[in-house]
């Protein structure tokens, strides 16, 4: 049941997720935040990060305008079948490399792949019906969430991009960069109020 409910209203259930998290990481603090591993780990998680929120805007400069149309199989299409999903995935654990713990990190994995499978066949059995054959030659090709480099990636010389709806998308690619600072302001409301931790994590 928490599975449908997710695949059915993923972005309202992301939502409550964050907001869940936000909560839990408000009262925590880390074992490593004070040592060099902590550092590392907040390194390892801004570049994750910012492969995420390239990445992000990378697969919505191609779908964007196109995606209930068009099979798109091109650009990071042409290496992955859900870029968009697989780079949110990568921010995710970015964004909980930066609190300093593994055990963030362990749940952002956990979560994922507990619900986002469920989306990821959803979203085949809509291409499947919309296109068919098409689709089912791209499913043999391409593989479904881990992008596979080499010889396979196509990208066009020249690509229509729709500006208005791509901007407004573009500022979804964002949030993991938003979600650094709250990450940020969080550590610092921990150095004012110390009393707010309840919880240490590794």
């Amino acid at each position: 049941m928490p599975t449908r409910y997710f695949v059915k209203n993923r972005i309202r259930a992301s939502q409550l997720s964050m907001a869940a998290v936000f909560v839990l990481y408000l009262f925590s603090a880390s074992r490593w935040e004070q040592t060099v591993t902590g550092s590392v780990l907040f390194v390892i998680g801004v570049f994750l990060v910012g492969i995420a929120t390239i990445g992000r805007c990378w697969s919505l400069l191609y779908i964007v305008g196109y995606k209930n149309d068009t099979l798109i199989t091109v650009g990071p299409y042409s290496i992955t079948r859900n870029p968009l999903y697989f780079f949110t995935f990568i921010g995710a654990i970015g964004v909980a490399f930066t609190t300093r713990t593994f055990t963030f990190v362990a749940l952002g994995a956990v979560w994922f792949w507990l619900f986002y499978p469920g989306v990821l066949r959803g979203e085949e059995q809509r291409l499947a019906a919309l296109h068919g054959a098409a689709f089912e030659e791209y499913r043999r090709r391409v593989p479904r969430f881990w992008p596979r480099l080499g010889a396979e990636f196509a990208e066009p010389e020249e690509y229509v991009v729709s500006p208005i709806p791509f901007r407004k998308r573009m500022v979804d690619g964002l949030w993991f960069v938003w979600a650094l600072g709250i990450v940020e302001l969080v550590e610092a409301l921990h150095r004012v109020v110390p009393g707010l931790v309840i919880l240490l994590w590794y």
